[in-house]
């Protein structure tokens, strides 16, 4: 009886050290999240103070005047994102669908998984290489053909790099989701003497489209925030884009090319102003996607 007394009183202990560890782990987060964000306000009051609202809806950036606008970065980010996103969309549903209803197991899943893991692993710098020597040739020959100036870099060439990027992602989820659909489901839907193609339409792909919207959501939230590659492709032109073939920049892209250069109080401020924004765009791009998730998942 002692000896099980005992074990109830370590277990116990054990439990309440287990759930103290998870409460400050999730207070920790919390804090985390809020130092990030009390430092990015701290570090951009002056562009803050100074500029209020007319920096988010402003075009100009010139810091040898000291006028900072930040909405063509704003454009430049959630046009490289939406379009990266519905790019990768239908590659990103066939691998899901190939790797978690056609094949589970066997060779052809196995090298496929190990490609994708791999994909995902490569530094964003040797997509921007691959994307500089390889992919704008291709979208300057093609901007040729149709009359565009033919820069070869823009808003398309960083959309279909970060399309490439984030295909693992949702990949991945969606294989995941779809391999977790009860087979009790489709044996059902056989029974009733519906094909391959109608239980993956209307039996998997409803089952599963909360899980697959995660996987777009995740994606979505790593094409926010991509640096490196968007940088080395997009043109880094600090102008609204006039088109898809146009050079621009990011949020992210114009803090990584001119934060060393940002000797001034107000042009470092702008800059962690950008952050900010950022910052801002990105909860609220998460919030509205968990929001659609949840409608979907009813």
């Amino acid at each position: 009886m002692k000896a099980k007394r005992k074990a109830a009183a370590k277990f116990a202990i054990g439990e309440w050290l287990f759930r103290k560890a998870l409460v400050w782990s999730a207070v920790g987060m919390l804090f985390l999240l809020g130092g990030i964000l009390l430092t990015l306000i701290w570090n951009s009051r002056l562009s803050l103070v100074r500029f209020g609202f007319s920096f988010l809806v402003g075009t100009e950036w010139n810091p040898v005047s000291g006028e900072f606008g930040a909405l063509p970065f704003v454009v430049g980010t959630l046009l490289t994102s939406l379009f990266a996103i519905l790019f990768s969309i239908p590659f990103s549903l066939a691998l899901a669908l190939f790797l978690g209803e056609y094949y589970r197991r066997g060779v052809p899943s196995t090298l496929l998984s190990s490609v994708i893991e791999l994909l995902a692993g490569i530094p964003s710098v040797i997509y921007g290489f691959w994307a500089l020597f390889f992919l704008v040739p291709i979208i300057r020959s093609i901007e040729m053909a149709v009359g565009a100036p033919p820069y070869g870099v823009g808003i398309l060439t960083a959309s279909l790099v970060l399309a490439i990027m984030v295909i693992p992602y949702s990949a991945s989820v969606g294989r995941e989701v779809i391999g977790m659909v009860p087979g009790s489901l489709k044996e059902a839907a056989y029974s009733l003497g519906a094909t391959r193609m109608e239980v993956i339409f209307k039996v998997v792909l409803p089952y599963a489209r909360s899980g697959i919207m995660a996987g777009i959501l995740l994606a979505l939230g790593r094409a926010l925030g991509e640096t490196m590659a968007v940088t080395m492709v997009i043109g880094n032109r600090n102008e609204l884009p006039h088109g898809i073939f146009s050079p621009g920049n990011t949020m992210a892209s114009i803090i990584a090319n001119e934060f060393t250069e940002a000797t001034e109080a107000i042009y470092l401020s702008a800059l962690f102003e950008i952050g900010l924004l950022l910052f801002v765009v990105s909860t609220v791009v998460n919030s509205i996607g968990k929001v659609i998730i949840s409608r979907f998942s009813r």
